[in-house]
């Protein structure tokens, strides 16, 4: 008979790149009784927590809060600026700016893609030939991600906004930051971001169920020119709300407003920078210990250039069957669950079974880094999967050069 897995008992780690780990405070925030919605605490305490929100985007703009996901502020933020038969760009470099277009064209929009790999960031030279090529300022909007949770890769959102500028084109920079906001330094105004997105279940510490779409004076002057917007997703009243009910156009998220409180207080006692410097910490000793084992064996990061790195989530190149197996092998042996391969191969495709992620964003410190890589050096072992020596200590050293 196989031996139990008797590594495993005990508290079990979610290192996929979201929902990311919660902390105990934020739990002990939503363990409560449901609240009035009309009047009292939660009323005075969301009145509070805009303007923190604003403070973790670098805003000093409008923010409408919405219950839903990231496809909902991807929604969201579309409908209050983009009408059927207006075209939008969307340089693509993982799998979530493909979803962005596909959400563009649900909702009518002409999409331009252009697809930069799995690998590399926007290649900035030829969107600004697609810009150029618009005489007649048609592209209405540039759907840009900056971090892509399926790919790990990073790009360059003031880069892009200096081409809009430099080409005199007028198109509104709208970024998705469902997977860097909070962990990836991110500056709205100061990079000129029209429209910013994300979510509450990654750098915000919160429970999937809230997100978030900032947008400044230019956006709302493109809302108001709009013929309709849906009731439900207009950002008006959501953002300048004369009654308590209408940041939400109906019931609050209640328990999930205690939990962002909480989180807001943990993000902004550290302090932005601070959070931007651990997790950039953190992210540098993750990629030595890879550096280390693909030194020997298949063991290969997905983007090769740091600078185009995300510092929240990591993807990973194993090969087919590798990838999952050290999944499966990690989560059933030690408790351990990284991510899988999303987006980097079909679901069905062997190759799919080649990839996984480890997501390092929001709750994370040193030791639960440490715990991580030191998890996924037993699987490597447990499965002879070849790799080389010494990634724990190459990890140690950046933790302790600090």
């Amino acid at each position: 008979m196989p031996k139990p897995p008797i590594a495993r008992n005990g508290r079990e780690y979610l290192a996929i790149p979201g929902p990311s780990v919660i902390p105990d405070a934020v739990l002990q925030a939503m363990h409560r009784p449901a609240p009035n919605i009309y009047a009292g605490q939660l009323v005075d305490m969301t009145a509070g927590i805009v303007p923190d929100l604003k403070r973790v985007a670098r805003t000093i703009g409008h923010v409408a809060m919405y219950v839903g996901n990231g496809h909902a502020a991807w929604e969201a933020a579309l409908s209050n600026v983009i009408a059927p038969g207006d075209r939008v760009l969307v340089p693509a470099t993982g799998r979530f700016a493909h979803g962005w277009a596909e959400m563009a064209q649900g909702l009518g929009a002409k999409v331009d893609i252009l697809d930069f790999g799995k690998r590399n960031p926007m290649d900035l030279d030829r969107i600004a030939a697609s810009l150029r090529a618009d005489a007649g300022h048609q592209i209405k909007a540039v759907l840009a991600v900056h971090v892509d949770t399926s790919t790990s890769i990073r790009n360059d959102i003031s880069a892009l906004r200096a081409v809009l500028d430099s080409e005199n084109h007028p198109a509104l920079l709208m970024a998705d930051c469902i997977a860097s906001l909070g962990c990836d330094v991110f500056e709205m105004d100061a990079w000129g971001v029209d429209v910013m997105v994300t979510g509450s279940q990654k750098g915000l510490m919160v429970p999937p169920g809230m997100c978030f779409v900032f947008f400044n004076d230019k956006a709302a002057e493109a809302r108001a020119a709009m013929q309709r917007v849906s009731c439900y997703w207009d950002w008006t009243p959501r953002a300048n709300p004369e009654e308590f009910f209408m940041y939400w156009n109906g019931t609050a998220p209640t328990h999930h407003l205690y939990g962002l409180r909480t989180a807001l207080d943990m993000i902004h006692a550290e302090g932005m920078e601070a959070v931007w410097r651990r997790h950039a910490l953190l992210a540098r000793a993750i990629w030595a210990a890879c550096d280390a084992w693909a030194v020997e064996g298949p063991l290969e990061l997905n983007v090769a250039d740091p600078f185009n790195r995300s510092v929240a989530v990591t993807s990973l190149r194993l090969g087919a069957p590798h990838g999952t197996a050290l999944r499966d092998w990690v989560e059933q042996n030690i408790g351990l669950t990284l991510g899988i391969g999303l987006g980097m191969a079909p679901p069905g495709d062997p190759d799919w079974h080649g990839f996984f992620r480890l997501g390092h964003m929001g709750h994370v410190n040193g030791h639960m880094i440490m715990g991580l890589l030191g998890g996924i050096e037993a699987g490597l072992s447990a499965l002879s999967i070849p790799h080389g020596r010494g990634a724990l200590d190459a990890a140690a050293q950046v933790i302790a050069a600090g």
